[in-house]
């Protein structure tokens, strides 16, 4: 198979492009965004079928892009690579949510990044991952991955197994700083310690639980038996909060989210989520303005 370029440049010198002889797949082209700093808002003010109250955004799971490439299935909760939606650019500093599943084998060569909080979450399967920094792991299910990518790193990426697939969310943010030092890290978590209960798995703090970021942002998975109710309190104030249901249903207030679906809300302090069935939850609660 042919290796050719998968990503180009992203927003504000987030650099995704992949020389032609180091990504597995296919070619895929990107359309060309609009500068951030001509966007309105927070670029999702919305048309059907995202539905938007007040203080809240809606994206159904099957209103997300998507791109299937063989080897790659991919579905994106704002615009990247050959999705483009000047409506789903980003929700505050959360720029990018891509939920991919990758063949056996496959994934992505060497590539750069910079400026950029990137986290991976691996949903099933595993994933090897090496940078220039010199790091060479494997990442599980139950694991959370972080890298600040800062002046500038390289990394490749692969489904380890060659016999089932890998599924994972990748998830970018705008840092609070920028061109901090790259770094990278990763942690193996106790998944009964999200049962029925928020298990923290990103902050700002690095004596926190979970990884750290350069971002006022702290993120947290639970897994919730049918009828299970919980409460959420914003730490900072002014941040905002996405909800990506990850398996099941479940409802914040009187919105009821199903799989795969996000969920924005901002200008609140508090709000209760409730499992319609049994179900599994990724929260993410971002800063609102970039810079």
């Amino acid at each position: 198979m042919n290796r050719k370029d998968f990503l180009k440049k992203g927003l504000l010198g987030a650099t995704v492009l992949a020389s032609a002889n180091s990504v597995i797949g296919h070619d895929v082209s990107e359309k060309s965004t609009q500068p951030l700093d001509e966007q309105v808002g927070f670029n999702h003010l919305p048309q059907p079928p995202v539905m938007r109250t007040f203080n809240s955004v809606l994206h159904k799971a099957d209103t997300r892009g998507f791109a299937d490439h063989g080897w790659l299935q991919a579905r994106h909760s704002f615009s990247f690579a050959g999705y483009y939606n000047p409506e789903r650019m980003h929700f505050g500093v959360l720029r990018v949510i891509n939920d991919d599943v990758i063949a056996g084998g496959m994934g992505f060569g060497t590539h750069p990044h910079d400026n950029m909080e990137i986290i991976t979450i691996p949903l099933e399967g595993a994933l090897r991952h090496q940078d220039s920094l010199g790091n060479s792991a494997v990442i599980h299910s139950g694991d959370v991955q972080v890298m600040s990518a800062g002046t500038g790193i390289k990394h490749s990426e692969f489904n380890a197994n060659k016999d089932g697939h890998v599924s994972l969310f990748q998830i970018w943010m705008f840092p609070k700083k920028r061109s901090v030092t790259p770094r990278y890290d990763q942690i193996t978590l106790n998944v009964n310690d999200r049962h029925n209960k928020l298990q923290q798995i990103l902050s700002p703090n690095q004596d926190d639980e979970g990884v750290w970021v350069h971002q006022d942002a702290w993120f947290y998975m639970s897994r919730l038996d049918k009828g299970k109710k919980l409460t959420y309190n914003l730490n900072k104030t002014g941040n905002g909060v996405y909800i990506m249901v990850i398996n099941g249903d479940l409802s914040v207030g009187e919105q009821v989210l199903n799989r795969r679906d996000g969920y924005g809300i901002w200008n609140f302090d508090t709000f209760e989520l409730s499992a319609i069935t049994d179900a599994e939850v990724l929260i993410m609660e971002v800063p609102m303005q970039i810079g």
